[in-house]
């Protein structure tokens, strides 16, 4: 691809358009004329079809074109490509590429099962730790920008919960420098995009996968597009705790909330990772390379207080030190009160020239949140909502299959977990990159064979969406109770299944979420029209966080016991007898029900043993 290749450029050349080729009578695929026939409908159609352009979607579009040219791969994205949540991970990509120090494959997999809080399937991890080291040197390969030790390596630092330096990063932008060496593959290699699109529904006919329905965002045209095999790699669904989170406002859990009410499993839906270190005003992410780099934590006695929680101080699981920085504020050694609570992180020591260097973005993010420059005084910080460990529940992670047929999931949109109850750092950028290629594997694998369906069953949930516009968007409503609904939303969820729960506060947060979803019902949107009606966009939005929401209550409920990620204050204890197992929730005729499966446990021991 040329070095002068331009924003327009990609929107010339790589970008399509399905509603211009909806209304064609030709039964051709929606990249072009000259492409294979499509199904026997006519309808907008790809052979393969990937909702969701972060590092998962690319990796999974660039795998089919590598492994089938013959199958035509469409990204739908709801923005540009480069405005996702991989480019907002920092720190670094985990993977062993250097076992001089003792590192391994099996010892990433052991410092993983034991930092999810032994609720990872071992299998998986060890799976998935064997492939994140050859992801590494295929992530340099095709052009990312790694930061380099003096014999000119990828450079590696060490993250929280990690026993070996194994964390290769570039500076603190990895994710944004790596997806853009993802995105530069996947146009390299002929991929088209669907830019303003956002996913409303799956369609399933006779017990498989034959289409979606989407929106495009820009017309407000509502239109099913068929597809041999569907790859889900939208993201988490962090954005339910909506007042406090570092996740971009376009993550709002859409693909899974689709893949539920298409009837599969949302697995260990409780299991949401808070980050230690969001700045004060909003949560915006300060990284953990800044700990990895040497920061200090302090309280308002000016105290390393970590010392007093974990033996790795700063460099504990994420889960101890957000719960260390919350019962330093509870206790009062914070500053400040309410949501306005934080303790101070401090890189000062670490001098100008290595800031400027290693944590160079951290120091903008200050700067503009804070207006505080750390190369000169300390943070203020408190944790933020960060990850989802849970996610649309895999068959095997062969090939991120799940049990409908064509139908494959990537990145923080699945849970085959290899996270469990709590993610180790690092492992995020690993996780999108290993498991969407992956997912673009199995669905290539599974499109070469298979035949488009004939359409009926997703031309029925496009005109029930598209009654459902004409039914919200009627003009009547007061759009602000939509978006007081859903700060209420993120307030809730926040105060009452955050980093500490109760049942009271739990079976509190049920009763608000069943209000609200009632308030919910009734609203209406006061723009009629259907071209760029962002409001319609926020509704469909709010109703999936409403609905992930539920679902994560309804799972933390029922674990009584502290794991993780998932602290119960009224059940301190991690209970391996009753609750080594998987939460799974479905939606069965407009209900939710709960269920569980096992914790596939091979090579390590429950007790803290290490692998030999």
């Amino acid at each position: 691809m040329s070095e002068q290749f331009t924003r327009r450029e990609f929107l010339q050349t790589a970008c399509i358009s399905v509603s211009a080729l909806a209304a064609s009578s030709s039964a051709t695929s929606v990249l072009a004329a000259d492409m294979p026939k499509g199904n026997e409908n006519g309808l907008p159609s790809c052979d393969v079809l990937v909702i969701g352009s972060g590092g998962a979607g690319l990796r999974a579009a660039v795998a089919v074109r590598k492994n089938n040219p013959n199958l035509t791969v469409v990204v739908a994205t709801k923005m540009m490509p480069s405005r996702n949540a991989t480019c907002m991970a920092e720190g670094g990509i985990n993977g062993v590429t250097d076992f001089s120090n003792g590192d391994s494959y099996k010892l990433h997999a052991y410092d993983t099962v034991k930092g999810g809080a032994y609720l990872v399937d071992q299998d998986a991890a060890l799976k998935f730790c064997e492939l994140a080291g050859k992801a590494i040197f295929d992530m340099d390969y095709i052009g990312t920008l790694f930061s380099r030790t003096d014999k000119g390596g990828v450079a590696q630092r060490f993250m929280g919960g990690a026993s070996k330096k194994r964390c290769n990063y570039s500076a603190d932008k990895t994710g944004h420098i790596l997806m853009h060496a993802c995105l530069d593959e996947a146009i390299s290699n002929g991929v088209k995009f669907l830019m303003d699109h956002e996913l409303l529904e799956i369609g399933v006919d006779e017990g498989k996968c034959e289409g979606v329905v989407l929106r495009d965002i820009q017309t407000g045209e509502i239109y099913p597009v068929l597809c041999k095999a569907l790859v889900v790699a939208t993201g988490g669904y962090t954005r339910i705790f909506y007042n406090r989170t570092s996740t971009p406002y376009i993550a709002t859990g859409d693909g899974v909330a689709a893949a539920l009410r298409a009837g599969l499993g949302f697995e260990d839906p409780e299991m949401l990772q808070f980050h230690p270190t969001g700045v004060a005003n909003g949560g915006t992410l300060i990284t953990e390379a800044a700990r990895g780099e040497g920061g200090y934590l302090l309280n308002n006695k000016g105290e390393r207080f970590m010392k007093n929680y974990h033996e790795k101080m700063e460099l504990a699981p994420r889960d101890v030190v957000a719960r260390a920085i919350e019962t330093e504020i509870r206790e009062g050694r914070g500053y400040g009160e309410g949501l306005g609570s934080y303790v101070l992180i401090d890189v000062r020591h670490l001098g100008k020239e290595k800031i400027m260097k290693s944590l160079p973005k951290i120091r903008h993010t200050a700067l503009l949140f804070q207006n505080i420059d750390l190369v000169e005084q300390p943070v203020p910080i408190r944790p933020t909502a960060h990850y989802s460990m849970g996610g649309i529940e895999v068959a095997k992670i062969d090939d991120m299959s799940t049990k409908i047929p064509g139908i494959f999931v990537g990145g923080e949109a699945s849970c085959i977990s290899i996270h469990g109850a709590n993610r180790l750092g690092g492992n995020s950028l690993t996780d999108a990159v290993v498991t969407g290629r992956l997912a673009g594997m199995g669905a290539t694998n599974y499109a070469k064979d298979a035949t488009f369906g004939k359409g009926e069953k997703t031309k029925q949930l496009a005109k029930m969406w598209q009654d459902k516009f004409k039914e919200i968007a009627n003009g009547s409503g007061e759009v602000h109770e939509m978006y007081a609904l859903r700060e209420e939303l993120g307030k809730q969820n926040w105060d009452n299944m955050g980093i500490f729960r109760t049942q009271a506060q739990l079976d509190a947060l049920s009763a608000a979420l069943e209000d609200i979803e009632a308030r919910y019902k009734n609203i209406r949107i006061p723009d009629n029209s259907s071209v760029m009606n962002t409001a319609f966009t926020d509704y469909v939005e709010l109703g999936n966080l409403i609905l992930l929401s539920r679902c994560a209550c309804l799972a933390a409920q029922n674990r009584h016991e502290s794991r993780g990620a998932h602290t119960r204050e009224d059940y301190p204890k991690r209970d391996d007898v009753n609750f080594l197992k998987h939460s799974i929730v479905n939606l069965k005729d407009g209900k939710l029900e709960l269920s569980y499966k096992p914790v596939v446990v091979t090579e390590f021991s429950l007790d803290g043993r290490k692998p030999q």
